[in-house]
């Protein structure tokens, strides 16, 4: 397989007909997370930690950050900030497959310079199942 364009990384949000690719982006990453749960206990072989198959918390958290365009998916991205809402994502990653499912804004962060283009940064965090559909 060859290299892919970290471009084509893409962060979508439900807009209530479709998902729009928030635009502006420069970079953006996707962490995937899973607690254990430690059983190990004083019989445990050669007290080797012991993990519970299957148990613990996942989740998931995007990141990115980008120059302000001012597009309707600006308009989005403050809208699901500043109500608190939980947002249908979807996280396109070439040749790989999609990850969708609801995600909250904990983070938005807006900057600037004088002399230079606003940006900002963006943090969302799963907040319910989310579904793999390999490409």
């Amino acid at each position: 397989m060859a290299a892919q364009k970290g471009k084509d990384l893409l962060l979508k949000m439900h807009d209530g007909t479709s998902f729009a690719t928030v635009a502006g982006l420069r970079s953006r990453t996707l962490a995937f997370n899973a607690q254990s749960v430690d059983v190990t206990h004083a019989d445990s072989a050669g007290r080797w930690r012991e993990l519970l198959d299957g148990a613990g918390v996942k989740r998931a958290s995007v990141s990115g950050s980008g120059v302000f365009k001012d597009a309707a998916s600006d308009a989005l991205v403050r809208a699901a900030f500043f109500s608190g809402a939980l947002s249908q994502c979807q996280v396109v990653i070439p040749d790989f497959g999609t990850v969708t499912g609801p995600f909250q804004i904990t983070a938005l962060e807006i900057a600037a310079e004088h002399d230079r283009e606003v940006t900002f940064d963006l943090t969302l965090e799963s907040a319910g199942e989310l579904a793999f559909a390999a490409l």
